[in-house]
């Protein structure tokens, strides 16, 4: 069961009616109410019943329980089914329940946010829920807007309004709306507002909108730049007013997020598999016994039914009779075997899985101190699914990188300013991985091995300590901020001797941009579209190139306290296809072309490629091997004739109309031309801490990592590089078709690459060799990585295109999806999920998210700057991404190593209860009398086995976390399904079957036509099932410690309170109901025999397969069994350390494949500014301002 993420279709018109909500009260639009919970008062207990009942067990016990009300089929009360079955449905229903309410909480957080709305003409405040379609609202700056509006006025002029869309599509850079030129006279006089609004139905296109408005008998075409939509915040303007067009559930934001799913793990619909097969086998093994009591009835038993008082029951005729009979065990026997699917295990399961998320909640190196937050699991149910991903699913903005651009280094006239700290040196690991997994077991109990480890105590290995940048005082600059960090004193004191070569380098800097300058409360602050290009602007007021001001007509700056009005000539603005920007600017008569891009568009319009080109050229190599965003940039001096000659034919292009967008690219090329190379940058696209390091383990752990970013294409291949996604030895495939055929040319181009170069990942022969089999085409793979576009997307997931995509991209070292639409992520997220069956897991920081979290087996939501909406939407929620690795390497693993290990151990002491009853059949004539008696059938699994499982659950591991993070192959036979599968499920299976019948020989044949001393009969049914039954209890909770990993003081306490705790529930059963079958016990514990039997039954039910385990793990040990013992012998370090599985490798330069520009995909402010519209002014103040009530 996934979400239908498909585009809906748009339907009829809608028509609003502005400040009317009579009037659109008639068409029942939706309110700005929004909910994410699952349940409500009047639907939880329906609802939540019904998704317990979709579990096989449950509905099974229920039936069971309607069978044991009939006294002439069951021997047993119902009580013995209804007391688990109704605990298993409270539990879950309580912890569902508890689930539900912190949806519910967060849901009113949102909803009881506060806004203003016009109402009678006044302001007021209101919560979001309350606002209504048509409503009238007015936002504040940096204000989150509530619903999708119509702007209609703007505090600044020619209606322009800055949102910040990252919440959206993930840019964090300022995008720009305007409203109609005739609405925005209106300024505040908004309130008697009456326009009509026809325009689409609700839909999930972020970027299309289509309607009309009708005012005062005109009307005016509305598209998407005059809409701002909900989960926008309002930037740089200081009040907007708007018309709600959509709102909550109808608003674009909502529209693309999904539903809330119930998300169930692999485990569980394995089980429900596993609880079904074992249904049929119960009802085989029914048949069997009912098959066996009708022979045994026509041919024995007929002489004893005389002694039964069935007459009333069971026909005379000895056929009839023996054939009724024969019906009436068969149910019987259901009832006798129920145990066999037990009715305990989903509450068990569901109290570990509890437990777990506490560990997760808790853990410490989980925290994270600037945030305050622990890592939190928001549900209770997907723990052992972390132990199984397959594919990762990453947003890049806010969760790889930290939305932080940092001037890091530059190239000026061939040399290099900017320096990082010196790196520490690798710290070497205590032992090489093949030394783990090439010598056999038996060497580590060498005489030398266990001398050394006796006489030697921890060692850790010394290195120097890092070093530490020393950064700059740039306290003599009156425009410097304190977080500005730069570290170069060459730099400085080339500025401050006004080097003509730097002094140059940052005139450009400072001139060359479409910034917007703004003084608030004594405060020079900057807007910008591109985050690069304000990076570049604040390192060049930092070091004292300061960008004061602009008009259309000129740009002021203040260069070292001097102030310089340059002429604004032109602005050349960037787009995609240019990748560069220029402006024409006039000082003191001269004439200069300022220009920066990326390097391969610069170099190939320098005047000469000498050698400070070739220097500059190694120099940007070199950035771009550490990651940073590198730009080039360039200067000519044009004169006087010449410019004015370019101007007219520019004067022309502009003037006409006539493909004009094409005709301004050629008329730009014109004019950059010879241009004079004045330096590069390196700007630093700010990482999450420890993001490459964690990318590289959990790939080494054989998870594939795909990022799905709303960024253009050049800004998510950067941080590619940056992360270690991609490196310099692979060869990147682009896939950027417009069309359906050019989509499926490249993606066969794609795929024939592939099979020409099917590599096996640079990892360690000596790890793969400590693999099973099964586990070695996990690491199979191409060095090959796939860049796809998000309109070539839309063609990659048609029907008749996905599985093409599905099969490059999975064969792909690394994808990464740019440009793409919330729906278009959860789009990939379900393809990979529908296909290759495996676990998914999404994570991501916005709203933008929400909609593959939500698609994903499970969801990871990080703490973002802006809003929340991905946490109240996640499964988890930790703080940086850097944790994930911990959530995964770690509580995944063992999450999963542990729930395993516990069904495993549960399934084979049910099998072990159940099948003495099967045995015993052929005892007492198959006649479906329970050997167990009331209390100990329903006190075995609630109280006398419960401690042991749960410690197993809870505390076990086979490594620790240490060796966990340190080798994460680890990880791989949780996503191959090694731990726990069918041939594991019927190997616990017969292990039950055999303990089963060697516990009942035994017993048998110890006891029968036995007499004590006192005279007890020893050959009673009831005797002989105190004998089995306490047997039983003591070899599957010795089984419980033979089958523990990690030893805790809580172990030794679950298997003590475990036995202490049988006899203690029996006794306290036996007082409140009057039976003295406890005497029975005690006489029988007393003689010799008894325990004799029990030693006997222990070594011959446990021996078998200890034998069998110690044989495996010494000729055939695992990676795990190699690591556990050499956990034993040595221990480790108390430092986390890695080993690096990738050796030094020469780099070879790809031109520009990690250069440009990180500016929107929109055109550039270029033209805005030019035409004065940017130009800040003071807004004519209405004659009458709203008045707020």
């Amino acid at each position: 069961m996934w979400t239908n993420f498909s585009r809906k279709k748009v339907g009829p018109e809608r028509i609003i009616k502005a400040n009317d909500r009579f009037f659109n009260a008639q068409f029942k639009y939706a309110n700005n109410f929004i909910k994410t919970s699952k349940y409500s008062l009047l639907t939880f207990l329906p609802l939540n019943i019904f998704e317990q009942f979709q579990r096989l067990a449950n509905f099974y016990f229920l039936c069971l329980m309607i069978l044991q009300s009939l006294p002439l089929i069951s021997t047993l009360s119902p009580v013995t089914t209804a007391i688990p079955l109704f605990t298993v449905l409270l539990v879950t229903a309580v912890k569902d329940g508890y689930d539900d309410i912190f949806r519910h909480l967060n849901d009113k957080l949102v909803n009881q946010r506060k806004v203003e709305i016009f109402s009678k003409g006044k302001l007021i405040e209101e919560v979001w829920s309350n606002v209504c379609v048509g409503d009238i609202i007015c936002l504040r700056n940096n204000q989150f807007v509530a619903a999708d509006i119509l702007i209609l006025s703007t505090s600044e002029s020619h209606g322009l309004c800055f949102i910040e869309t990252a919440e959206l599509d993930g840019e964090t850079n300022l995008k720009c709306r305007q409203c109609l030129p005739e609405t925005h006279r209106l300024q505040h006089d908004v309130g008697n507002f009456d326009g009509e609004i026809v325009c689409e139905q609700p839909n999930n296109l972020l970027n299309k909108f289509v309607g009309v408005l009708h005012w005062q008998g005109k009307q005016y075409s509305l598209n998407n730049d005059r809409i701002v939509l909900r989960g926008c915040v309002l930037r740089n303007t200081g009040w907007c007013y708007g018309v709600v067009i959509f709102a909550g559930k109808d608003s674009k934001l909502m529209q693309n997020s999904g539903k809330t799913l119930f998300k169930r793990t692999y485990l569980d619909c394995f089980l429900n598999n596993i609880i079904f097969g074992i249904v049929i086998f119960l009802l085989t093994l029914c048949f069997f016994c009912a098959c066996a009591c009708l022979y045994w009835e026509h041919n024995i038993g007929i002489y004893f039914r005389m002694y039964i008082p069935w007459d009333s029951v069971i026909p005379s005729d000895p056929v009839t009779g023996s054939l009724v009979i024969a019906i009436v065990s068969y149910f019987s026997y259901i009832i006798i075997l129920s145990n066999v699917v037990p009715i305990s295990l989903y509450v068990s399961v569901e109290m570990v899985r509890l437990v777990q998320s506490l560990l997760i909640n808790n853990d410490e190196k989980m925290y994270c101190p600037i945030n305050k937050m622990y890592a939190k699991a928001r549900t209770t149910t997907l723990n052992e699914d972390l132990g199984q991903i397959s594919y990762i699913f990453s947003d890049k903005t806010g969760t790889l990188t930290q939305n932080v651009m940092t001037f890091n280094k530059c190239s000026i006239a061939g040399v290099v300013y900017g320096e990082k700290a010196p790196q520490p040196k690798e710290k070497k690991c205590k032992k090489e991985v093949n030394e783990v997994t090439n010598f056999p077991l038996w060497s580590y109990f060498s005489l030398p091995t266990l001398l050394k480890c006796f006489f030697s105590g921890k060692r850790t290995d010394t290195t120097g300590s890092p070093g530490k940048i020393v950064y700059e005082n740039l306290a003599w600059n009156q425009y410097y901020e304190s977080d500005f960090k730069f570290s170069d004193a060459k730099l400085m004191k080339e500025v401050r001797k006004l080097n003509p070569e730097v002094t140059k380098f940052f005139h450009c800097l400072a001139l060359c941009h479409t910034v917007m300058a703004e003084n608030t409360e004594d405060k020079l602050k900057y807007q910008a579209q591109s985050p690069d290009e304000e990076t570049l602007v604040h390192a060049a007021r930092n070091l004292g190139f300061v960008f004061l001001d602009r008009t259309p007509h000129s740009i002021t700056i203040e260069v070292m306290g001097r102030v310089e009005v340059h002429e604004l000539l032109v602005i050349l603005d960037f787009n995609n296809e240019r990748k560069r920007m220029s402006v024409i600017l006039k000082y003191k008569n001269q004439i200069t072309l300022y220009c920066k891009g990326s390097d391969n568009v610069i170099y190939e319009r320098l005047k000469h490629i000498d050698k400070l080109a070739e220097t500059t050229r190694e120099h940007l190599f070199m950035f771009a091997s550490d990651g940073l965003r590198t730009l080039c940039i360039a200067s000519r001096t044009i004169s006087q004739p010449e410019y004015n000659e370019w101007k007219e034919r520019h004067q022309a292009v502009v003037s006409s109309t006539e493909n004009q967008a094409k005709r301004l690219d050629e008329i730009y090329d014109e004019i950059e031309t010879d241009l004079e190379l004045l330096g590069a940058t390196g700007i630093e696209d700010k990482l999450q801490d420890g993001v490459p390091e964690v990318l590289r383990n959990l790939g080494s752990a054989g998870i594939h990592i795909w990022v799905l970013t709303g960024d253009k294409q050049e800004t998510a291949i950067n941080i590619g590089y940056s992360c270690h996604l991609l490196n310099d030895d692979m060869e990147v495939l682009v896939v950027d078709g417009t069309t359906m055929e050019e989509v499926s040319n490249q993606l066969k181009h794609c795929l024939s690459l592939i099979h020409n170069q099917m590599p096996t990942m640079n990892v360690p022969d000596a790890l793969v060799n400590g693999l099973p089999v099964e586990c070695k085409p996990v690491i199979d793979t191409s060095n090959i990585a796939l860049v796809i576009h998000g309109h070539s997307l839309i063609h990659a997931l048609h029907p008749t295109l996905e599985k093409l995509f599905l099969i490059v991209s999975t064969k792909c070292r690394s994808v990464i999806c740019c440009r793409v639409t919330p729906l278009q992520k959860a789009n990939v997220v379900q393809l990979v999920k529908k296909y290759k069956e495996v676990v998914v897991l999404a994570i991501g920081d916005g709203a933008n998210d929400v909609p593959m979290i939500k698609a994903a087996n499970v969801g990871v939501g990080i703490s973002g700057k802006e809003g929340n909406q991905a946490m109240l939407s996640s499964d988890y929620a930790i703080a940086q991404f850097r944790f994930l690795e911990r959530l995964l390497l770690i509580h995944g693993r063992w999450s999963y190593f542990r729930v395993c290990k516990f069904l495993r151990y549960f399934f084979y002491k049910n099998f072990t209860f159940s099948m003495c009853h099967f045995w015993i059949a052929f005892l007492n004539g198959f006649s479906a009398q329970s050997l167990f008696d009331s209390a100990y059938i329903i006190g075995f699994n609630v109280i006398s086995t419960a401690l042991p499982c749960l410690a197993i659950g809870v505390m076990d591991q086979d490594v620790n976390e240490y060796y966990s993070l340190r080798y994460p192959l680890l990880y791989t036979n949780g996503m191959l399904n090694l731990n726990f599968n069918l041939g594991e499920f019927w190997h616990c299976a017969l292990h039950g079957l055999l303990s089963a019948s060697v516990i009942l020989l035994v017993c048998y044949e110890s006891y029968y036509m036995e007499i004590t001393n006192t005279g007890l009969d020893y050959s009673s049914t009831a005797i002989l099932g105190h004998a089995i039954g306490i047997i039983l209890l003591i070899v599957v909770t010795v089984q419980a410690g033979f089958d523990t990993s990690y030893w805790t003081i809580f172990n030794v306490l679950a298997i003590i309170l475990s036995i202490g705790g049988y006899f203690l529930f029996y006794a306290v059963f036996n007082w409140v109901f009057g039976i003295h079958s406890l005497y029975d016990t005690f006489f029988l514990m007393v003689e010799p025999k008894f325990w004799l039997s029990l030693l006997l039954a222990l070594v011959l039910a446990c021996a078998p397969h200890m034998i069998f385990r110690f044989i495996m793990q010494d000729l055939f040990p695992s990676l795990s069994d190699r690591l556990r013992l050499r956990q034993r012998l040595l221990g480790s370090s108390d430092e986390m350390r890695r080993p690096s599985n990738l050796e030094p490798h020469h780099l070879q330069y790809r031109p520009s494949m990690r250069s440009g520009y990180a500016f929107s995909h929109q055109e550039g402010f270029g033209r805005l500014i030019t035409s004065g519209k940017m130009t800040r002014e003071e807004p004519e103040k209405p004659s009458s301002a709203p008045e707020k009530s």
